[in-house]
Parts: structure tokens; C-alpha cells; sequence
């Protein structure tokens, strides 16, 4: 059973061929990093203009590559939220056009729902199937989300971000310090050359919800940290090497980073690492967990990995490979594939939803 996923909720245009929710026959995700770099942060209108020039060749060359036509898929799945909703809409007109045409049926997935599965489904690739209830920990951009999981479509929120996502918080100080968009790849490479402990940051503490969470005061803190220096020259040395090279090598961001720098910048990592792992202790222990789940862009994080696997966690840790933790159409099309079974079909009014949620 094939099914074409397509994702257009935000930078990346994706297609995907994926059989029988597990096996992945082609994944292609056309970038707009360079659109965006030079104004620091993904600006709407030109994510929907760049989605509108991908969406057609990158569906073709998903199909290509995985040997398929038409006639030989189940359904077609899409990203029905939450997103950049022109962006959305690019993917699901697109998608409802081609059911149209070819007949097939239409299952809107939604995004955070796909990141889960990106790595169920590897799980079961990989033969070490997660064990339920699981929690979920979806960590990027957009959300800093912790669910628990019982099967493969039964969740329930238990905490949140109130402000930044995690991978939000990353970009911002990584532009105010002048490492340009996006920044969590970047202060991830320069991490292990600073002192995590040279700064210390405060954690947050939450009223309420004690499982929610919160970086803007952590951000507020760096850009203390930032006002308290005069860091003008350095700052415009990095924008410098940026205008010089997109895509600058360790060594030579190194070369314009003093250690002060480096040492925040690990600081900071270290700092959003246990928040994101101590909440999840907490919840997982709430719920009996059996198993944890991480997924999303910030799960690349080689440091969150690490932090991981050292917390030594009374039940396994399951990260998606790099390749399906940022966004990708392979963990949409997984996504679909029980509804799919269950006959949990859309029809041509599926509506784009900026805010979709999974779960209350």
C-alpha cells in the first residue's frame, strides 16, 4: 500500500513515497534556506511564492525516484496543518487537484502528528517497535510540545511551550550574536568549544502547569548578557563572513568567535537541554511511560542526543534519523497510513489550519 505525502507547512516543499507506512521509497525536500537566510527568519509571502516553483517538480521527482505512478498508490496524504497557512494551502490545493484527477482518496495529516511518526515508523523498521503509553517530546521551530502516547494515533497534550519554541529561542539568539538564520545548526557546531557552566542561566519556573515550557526569559538573559558587552565589532565580523560565505565551516566561525562567545553559546545549549529533558522526566514518569519519543528539527541536536542517552532513562530513547527529523513528506505519508486503514478519509473542503492542534 503506497502513498504519496506531500509537506508545504512552512521553508520546505517535500514529497514522499512511502509503503505500507514503514518503507521509505523516496523522500525529496526541495530548501528555501537561501530565500530566507538573508532576512534572518522564514518570511511568509516568499515561502508561499517558493512552495508555489517546487511543488510540481519535486512531486515528480518523488514518483520518479521511487519507481511509482499514479495507479500504483492508495491514497494521497498531505499537511493539513499547523503552519504558515499560504503555505499550507499551496500543498493542499496541489494535493486535492491530484485526487481529483487520478481518483484517489485525500488524508490530511497533521504536522506535529507526522514528526511522531517519523519515528514510530523507523522503530519499526529498524525492528525495536515502541512500547505504549510513550511520550512524545516535539521539539523545533514551531513547537515545544509533550504528549503522551497510547497506539499509533491516541494522544494527550501534557505540556507546552507559553512563549518560544525551543528551535525558536536557538534562531533568535543566534541572529542577535550575528550567525545568521538558521542559527541551532550553528551553535550546536560551536558548542563543544565553550564551558557549558561559564554562564549561568536561571531555569525556568512554572505556575501551573508545572510541565510547560518557557524560553523567553532564557533569551531575555543572553540578550543582557549581549547589552552588558560592547560586541559591535564582533557581531559585524561574523555578519561579514556571512555576506562572504552562506555556509561557513566551523574553523571559520571559530576564527571570529571569541571564547567569551563560545562559552554562552554552550551555556545556553546546556541550559535549554535540561529544561527540555528534565520536563520530560517529569511527564514521563507521570504517565508510566515505556518509552520516549523524540522528534522535530531541534532533535538533530547533537547535544540533546548526548544529554539523552547520558540521562539514562528507565526505558529507550528513540530519535529519528537526521534526515527525518526536520521536515520531510516521508513522516507525513506514515502518518496517513492507519487512517488510511481505519477509512479515516478527507474529502476536497479539507480546510489549511494555522493552528491545528493534536490533542486538548
Amino acid at each position: 500500500m503506497r502513498i504519496l505525502g506531500i509537506e508545504s507547512s512552512c521553508d520546505e516543499t517535500a514529497a514522499a513515497v512511502v509503503e505500507d507506512g514503514t518503507r521509505i521509497l523516496s523522500s525529496v525536500v526541495a530548501s528555501q534556506l537561501e530565500t530566507h537566510g538573508k532576512y534572518g527568519g522564514v518570511v511568509p509571502e516568499l515561502a508561499s511564492r517558493e512552495h508555489l516553483r517546487a511543488i510540481v517538480p519535486v512531486v515528480r521527482a518523488a514518483l520518479e525516484q521511487a519507481g511509482t505512478d499514479y495507479a500504483d498508490l492508495a491514497a494521497i496524504a498531505v499537511t493539513a496543518g499547523p503552519g504558515l497557512v499560504g503555505a499550507l494551502l499551496v500543498g493542499i490545493t496541489y494535493a486535492k487537484a491530484l485526487c481529483f484527477a487520478r481518483e484517489l482518496p485525500l488524508v490530511g495529516v497533521n504536522h506535529i502528528e507526522g514528526h511522531i511518526h517519523a519515528v514510530i515508523s523507523q522503530a519499526l523498521r529498524e525492528g525495536r517497535p515502541i512500547e505504549y503509553p510513550a511520550l512524545a517530546l516535539v521539539v523545533s521551530g514551531g513547537h515545544t510540545h509533550l504528549f503522551e502516547v497510547n497506539g499509533e494515533s491516541r494522544y494527550r497534550l501534557l505540556g507546552k511551550t507559553r512563549d518560544d519554541a525551543a528551535g525558536e529561542a536557538f534562531d533568535k539568539v543566534a541572529k542577535l550574536l550575528g550567525f545568521g538564520y538558521p542559527g541551532g545548526p550553528v551553535i550546536d557546531k560551536l558548542a563543544p568549544y565553550g564551558n557549558p557552566r561559564a554562564v549561568r542561566f536561571t531555569l525556568a519556573k512554572m505556575k501551573g502547569n508545572p510541565l510547560d515550557f518557557s524560553f523567553s526569559g532564557l533569551k531575555t538573559a543572553v540578550l543582557r548578557w549581549f547589552q552588558s558587552r560592547d560586541m559591535a565589532e564582533e557581531v559585524e565580523r561574523r555578519r561579514e563572513l556571512l555576506r562572504a560565505n552562506p555556509r561557513p565551516r566551523v574553523e571559520e566561525w571559530l576564527a571570529v568567535t571569541p571564547q567569551a562567545t563560545r562559552d554562552v553559546l554552550a551555556s545556553f545549549q546546556r541550559t535549554v537541554i535540561e529544561e527540555l529533558l528534565r520536563r520530560a522526566a517529569s511527564a514521563a514518569e507521570s504517565i508510566g511511560a515505556r518509552a520516549l519519543i523524540v522528534s522535530g528539527g531541534v532533535a538533530c541536536n547533537t547535544g540533546l542526543r548526548a544529554a539523552a542517552e547520558e540521562a539514562r532513562f528507565p526505558f529507550p530513547v528513540h530519535f529519528p534519523l537526521p534526515a527525518l527529523s526536520t521536515d520531510n513528506a516521508a513522516m507525513i505519508a506514515a502518518a496517513a497510513f492507519p487512517k488510511l486503514k481505519r477509512g479515516q478519509l478527507d474529502d476536497f473542503t479539507l480546510p489549511a489550519r494555522a493552528n491545528l492542534t493534536l490533542a486538548d
